[in-house]
């Protein structure tokens, strides 16, 4: 088999670059009419393009000492609340009631009170308020029966994984156990646990938190043991997975199945190749733990041309391809990172809602991945209990459907 890298080169037809790369990968014999002589399949070792070692990444977000700290206030009301109310010392005035979608409640002969983020104590004064033209002097019991409106997501290689209510304070810690702790194996005497630690995040208003899992379940380290907010989102991935994960401006972004001697080029070609407008001088990679990356940083181009070996690939490694003018290291290893936790929330939420439900991942002209999940029926979560969700893996099993505009 022969081939023009001349050819792969042309602008036109840039995907092709890696597509011939990794044809070169699966197949012997392949030789190169242009260039020096070059073997696809000599790799080189855990290294950048220029020899140097995976770097450290600047780590400036910590954990910070209010994260440690117990929220103050009582707990606030909002659609889906159910609440008992009672008129003390007068007969058959206790009433089950919910918090509407429009944030109010009904009691008795009163018009709707609004109480969307209110407390219980406000909710009792403002009711205690209006029957006192009903009742003299008015003492009213106002009990929180089922937290639906906040609520956290606990997630992945876990005995119950499920979406809890935040009825109380939690922490990373409580939410494990609420969701029945680890998944182990136990075999031949011994127990192992079967969560990936390093690849494990808390997700929170969008952004990656800073919790080292590693050191806070396996080195005891309570200082990443922070309490939790309405609507974070825990997950713990499988160990037992085998993925790279290839996002950036690629044809079809998305994790591929780990296989034996799996190297850059046959990642890329396993996404179909790089977008048009991929730089594929910086393309990075991130290895270890989220919160404490490592990087390093390949130029394909000199790969698949001969003038610098191929580069091994690990199970777990983030590959992403910047655009042009988007590669600033600073905010890079960060992107690349989050764009990873954000296809994986989107897959679990694919998960959750059920099998009627597509996971579609579309790339920016700035490379950006923009996950998103719809569904075809209006499942809804009935969240005043724990909604189980089955383990599953990490990758999307819902259809992807890339989105790559035009130049």
């Amino acid at each position: 088999m022969k081939m023009s890298i001349m050819n792969i080169l042309k602008p036109t037809t840039l995907c092709q670059l890696v597509a011939a790369g990794a044809c070169c990968v699966l197949m012997s014999g392949c030789m190169l009419l242009h260039g020096p002589s070059f073997d696809p399949r000599a790799e080189g070792p855990a290294k950048t393009a220029d020899g140097g070692d995976f770097k450290d990444v600047a780590d400036n977000d910590k954990i910070r000492p209010e994260w440690l700290q117990p929220p103050a206030g009582e707990y606030k009301l909002g659609p889906g609340d159910k609440l008992v109310i009672e008129l003390l010392g007068e007969a058959d005035t206790r009433a089950d009631t919910i918090v509407t979608p429009d944030g109010k409640i009904y009691y008795s002969v009163i018009p709707g009170i609004d109480v969307l983020g209110k407390t219980m104590t406000e909710v009792q004064k403002e009711l205690e308020a209006k029957l006192v033209t009903l009742y003299r002097r008015p003492q009213v019991s106002v009990q929180l029966h089922e937290a639906n409106s906040q609520r956290i997501w606990v997630l992945g290689r876990l005995y119950s994984p499920g979406i809890f209510p935040l009825n109380r304070p939690m922490r990373v810690l409580d939410a494990i156990s609420l969701a029945g702790g680890l998944y182990a194996s136990r075999q031949n005497g011994t127990t192992q646990e079967l969560a990936d630690l390093s690849h494990s995040f808390l997700k929170r208003q969008g952004k990656l938190m800073p919790v080292n899992f590693q050191k806070l379940i396996r080195d005891g380290d309570l200082s990443h043991n922070i309490y939790l907010e309405p609507n974070d989102y825990l997950y713990l991935p499988s160990s037992l997975n085998s993925e790279i994960y290839v996002f950036g401006a690629v044809v079809e972004p998305h994790p591929v199945g780990f296989m034996n001697e799996m190297n850059i080029m046959a990642a890329l070609g396993q996404v179909n190749g790089p977008a048009p407008n991929a730089d594929l001088e910086h393309v990075t990679i991130i290895r270890g733990s989220l919160t404490e990356p490592k990087y390093a940083v390949v130029n394909v181009r000199a790969v698949a041309t001969g003038k610098a070996k191929n580069f091994r690939l690990e199970p777990g490694d983030i590959v992403y391809v910047p655009s042009p003018g988007q590669f600033f290291l600073s905010h890079y290893v960060k992107a690349a990172t989050e764009t990873f936790v954000q296809v994986v929330v989107a897959g679990e939420a694919a998960n959750a809602v059920g099998t009627g439900a597509n996971l579609n991942i579309s790339v920016g002209a700035d490379g950006k991945v923009t996950p998103s999940v719809s569904t075809s029926d209006k499942t809804t979560f009935q969240t005043g209990q724990a909604t189980p969700v089955a383990p599953v893996s990490t990758s999307p099993t819902a259809a992807v459907t890339p989105t790559v505009p035009a130049e």
